[in-house]
């Protein structure tokens, strides 16, 4: 059953951003709390379910694909130009990752776009870049990547990736490629889930890569750690929704890899409200133990609370932030 259960896990492409789930599979439940207090041992964990679980390719348009499984959701352009990616997953998927990446064509690896740091999004850097890509990304990013690195609500400090590892290429606000006959504009949010938050458009495509500023159909995690914080991932919804049209295919961090326009509205509606309620709650004098209980999150809880990331620990983020 455990081993259903982490599969499950990693094919859904959350990993270590809601190891909450991950652990109950082996231990039972607890909560988001505890169970990001024992992250040190979840690293572990979910690299072996990583290392174990399939690849699902996601075929959008414009020689345009998602992969899922190995982290967070990685999108792959592809074309003479050689192969572009959106994020690179985690690197024991290695095999099951190069085998879904041939199987969209020969050619080579050559472009590693990260939407931010976090090891889900980042921990292929190393093969990835051995393979051939150039990784380019936000220079808070590559800051984060390259040194020891604490993330307090998972209580576990990151290694420095190597230097083949970290990108070469950092930008502060905007940069821009031609690869395969595709425009690629890559946006710095400003501070969001974390501090070097980007968003990549696929301009002739219109598919728009949100990085972990979206997560489809669950509570979010937000890196108080690194920068991240509840306005800033309204700021960047409402960033996102002011270049997305009603056609816009839209990939979030987590979740169902493809979205669109009004999925996202929804989702930014939600992180608005629950954010006022807990704000006025926190006004009021409440302590964070307080808000909880009031429960503010309640009228959200059916559709985007039944995961890893749940009501209380969401609540206990966004007070953070409020």
């Amino acid at each position: 059953m455990a081993s259903q259960k982490l599969h499950s896990l990693s094919r859904r492409g959350f990993c270590l951003c809601c190891v909450g789930g991950a652990f109950a599979a082996t231990t039972g439940w607890l909560t988001p709390r505890q169970a990001y207090a024992e992250a040190r041992g979840l690293v572990s964990l979910i690299k072996d379910s990583a290392a174990k679980s399939p690849i699902t390719t996601h075929k959008l348009r414009n020689n345009i694909s998602v992969l899922e499984g190995s982290g967070g959701n990685v999108a792959v352009l592809t074309g003479p130009d050689g192969k572009l990616l959106v994020d690179g997953g985690i690197g024991v998927s290695r095999p099951q990752m190069s085998k879904a990446l041939a199987e969209l064509g020969k050619e080579p690896i050559k472009h590693l776009i990260n939407t931010h740091w976090h090891f889900d999004h980042a921990d292929g850097n190393e093969w990835l870049h051995a393979a051939g890509a150039k990784i380019i990304a936000h220079e808070n990013t590559r800051k984060h990547l390259s040194v020891v690195q604490r993330v307090e609500d998972w209580d576990y400090n990151f290694l420095a990736l190597p230097p083949s590892a970290v990108p070469s290429e950092a930008f502060a606000q905007e940069h821009h490629l031609k690869v395969n006959g595709a425009s690629i504009a890559m946006k710095y949010y400003g501070p969001a889930h974390t501090d070097g938050d980007i968003s990549v458009m696929f301009a002739e495509a219109n598919v728009l890569h949100a990085g972990d500023t979206y997560w489809k159909g669950i509570y979010p995690f937000i890196d108080y750690s690194t920068g991240g914080s509840i306005d800033g991932m309204i700021a960047a919804s409402d960033a996102n929704l002011a270049v997305a049209r009603n056609d816009t295919i839209i990939i979030p961090g987590h979740g169902n890899p493809v979205s669109n326009k009004a999925e996202l509205q929804e989702f930014r509606d939600m992180l608005v409200a629950i954010r006022d309620n807990v704000g006025n709650l926190k006004k009021q004098g409440k302590t964070r133990e307080e808000v909880i209980a009031a429960k503010p999150t309640a009228a959200f809880d059916a559709k985007w609370g039944q995961f890893l990331v749940d009501p209380d620990f969401f609540t206990k983020l966004v007070y953070e932030g409020v």
